[in-house]
C-alpha cells in the first residue's frame, strides 16, 4: 500500500510538468510560428476539451478497465505528445499532439483523485497535489534554461523524456493496483444489479442534487484564477511588467512552487483542520496575493506571485477531497467527473475569452479580473457548504 502511494506521488509529478509549459513557452512559440499572441486562447480551449471530455467519461473506463491500466496508458499518451510538440513544425501539428496529451492528462486526473479521496485520508491528497506542484514548478525552470537560446523544443523534448521515465515505472507498478484491487470488498449485489443501480443515477439526476452545481462553479472559479496564470501569467509579466521571457518563466515558477508549498502544508493541517476550512484559508491568502500582482511593484509582484501559489495549495485538492463526504462515496467516480469537467470548461472558457480581450486592449487587466473571481469563488464554497452540510445522493 505505501509503495502504491509512492508511485501515486510520482504519477502526479507527471500530470503537473506538460502543465505550466505552455504559458511561459508561448511568448516565443507564437513569434516562431508567426501567430497573434490571443492564438494561445485558442490552443488552450482545444486542450480544455480534450482533457475536460475525457475526464467526463473517465469513470466508465476505470470501472472497466481499472485505475492501474488507464493510469499507465494515459502517462504513455502525454509523453508522446509532448514529443510530438517538441517535433512539430507548425501550429497544426502542435494541437494535434497536445490534444493526445491533453486526453491523457485528463483520465489522470479523474482516476487518480477519485482513488485518492476513496481510500486515503486528507493529508494524502493534499500531498498528492504537492507532488503536482512539483511537476508544474520544476518544468518551467527547465524550460527557462532552453528560452535564452530561444529552443523552446528542447524543453519540450526534455519533458517528454521525463514522461516516458514515468511512464515505465507506472507500467512497472501494475502488479500493485491488481494487489490492491484483490483486497477490495465486492458489494453482495449482482453485476446486473448493479449497473441497474448506476443508470438510476442519471447526469441529470447527479447534476440537481443539492450543492453539486453551486460546488462545480466554486471549483470553476477557481480554475479560471489557476489557468489564468498557467496560460498568461508569463504573459502578463512580459507585457504588462517589461520582464523577459526567461525572467518570466522563473517567476511562474515561483507561483507554482508557492503550490507545492501550500499543499504540503495543508496536508499536515489537514490532520487538525477539515476540507471546508482549508478552502477557507487558502481563499483568504489566495485573495491578499492577487490585491498585491495588482500593485506595479517588482517586490508585490514577487510576494503576490508566492501568496496566490500558497493560496491555491488546499482549494483543489480539499474541493475534490471533499466530495464523498458531500454527495456519497458510492457515485464519487462519477461526480467528481462532473466537478472537473465543469470547473475545467468554466475556466478555460474564461482564459479564453481574456486572451482576446487583453490582446487588444491590455495585460493589466489580469489581477482586476483574478480579485472578482476569487471573490465569486468564496460566495459559491459557502453556498456549496450550506447546501451539503447534511446532505448526500440517495441512491
Amino acid at each position: 500500500m505505501v509503495l502504491l502511494l509512492v508511485v501515486i506521488y510520482i504519477t502526479f509529478i507527471s500530470l503537473g510538468l506538460p502543465d505550466s509549459i505552455f504559458g511561459v513557452a508561448w511568448p516565443l512559440v507564437h513569434l516562431d510560428f508567426g501567430l497573434p499572441e490571443s492564438f494561445g486562447s485558442i490552443y488552450s480551449v482545444i486542450i480544455a476539451l480534450s482533457t475536460g471530455g475525457v475526464s467526463f467519461f473517465a469513470g466508465p473506463l476505470i470501472k472497466k478497465f481499472g485505475t492501474g491500466w488507464v493510469t499507465a496508458v494515459s502517462v504513455l499518451m502525454t509523453a508522446v505528445g509532448l514529443l510530438g510538440i517538441s517535433f512539430a513544425p507548425n501550429i497544426y501539428v502542435m494541437i494535434v499532439c497536445a490534444i493526445i496529451s491533453g486526453l491523457g492528462a485528463g483520465a489522470i486526473d479523474t482516476g487518480l483523485n477519485n482513488f485518492v479521496s476513496l481510500h486515503y485520508k486528507a493529508i494524502h491528497m493534499n500531498w498528492l497535489h504537492c507532488f503536482w506542484g512539483v511537476g508544474v514548478t520544476v518544468s518551467p525552470l527547465i524550460m527557462s534554461v532552453f528560452l535564452k537560446g530561444g529552443e523552446w523544443q528542447a524543453g519540450y523534448r526534455t519533458i517528454s523524456f521525463i514522461q516516458f521515465g514515468i511512464a515505465i515505472v507506472v507500467f512497472l507498478s501494475l502488479f500493485l493496483w491488481r494487489k490492491y484491487d484483490k483486497r477490495e470488498p465486492k458489494p453482495a449485489i449482482s453485476e446486473q444489479a448493479e449497473e441497474s443501480k448506476e443508470s438510476k443515477m442519471s447526469l441529470k439526476k447527479i447534476l440537481l442534487s443539492k450543492g453539486v452545481i453551486t460546488g462545480i462553479l466554486s471549483l470553476g472559479f477557481y480554475c479560471i484564477v489557476e489557468f489564468l496564470m498557467g496560460t498568461w501569467g508569463a504573459s502578463y509579466l512580459v507585457n504588462a511588467r517589461g520582464m523577459s521571457a526567461d525572467k518570466a518563466a522563473q517567476m511562474v515558477s515561483l507561483y507554482y512552487g508557492g503550490i507545492m508549498i501550500g499543499r504540503f502544508i495543508s496536508g499536515v493541517v489537514s490532520l487538525k483542520v477539515n476540507d471546508r476550512n482549508l478552502i477557507r484559508g487558502g481563499a483568504t491568502i489566495l485573495l491578499m496575493g492577487v490585491m498585491l500582482l495588482a500593485i506595479p511593484n517588482d517586490i508585490t509582484i514577487y510576494i503576490g506571485m508566492m501568496l496566490i501559489g500558497i493560496g491555491c495549495g488546499p482549494i483543489f485538492p480539499s474541493s475534490l477531497h471533499s466530495i464523498p463526504s458531500r454527495h456519497g462515496a458510492e457515485l464519487s467516480t462519477y461526480v467528481t467527473g462532473y466537478y472537473m469537467t465543469g470547473a475545467y470548461t468554466i475556466g478555460f472558457l474564461t482564459q479564453v475569452a481574456f486572451g482576446y480581450i487583453a490582446t487588444a486592449w491590455t495585460f493589466e487587466l489580469m489581477p482586476y479580473l483574478m480579485i472578482v473571481m476569487v471573490g465569486v469563488m468564496i460566495a459559491m464554497v459557502e453556498i456549496t457548504n450550506r447546501k451539503t452540510a447534511k446532505e448526500s445522493i440517495d441512491g
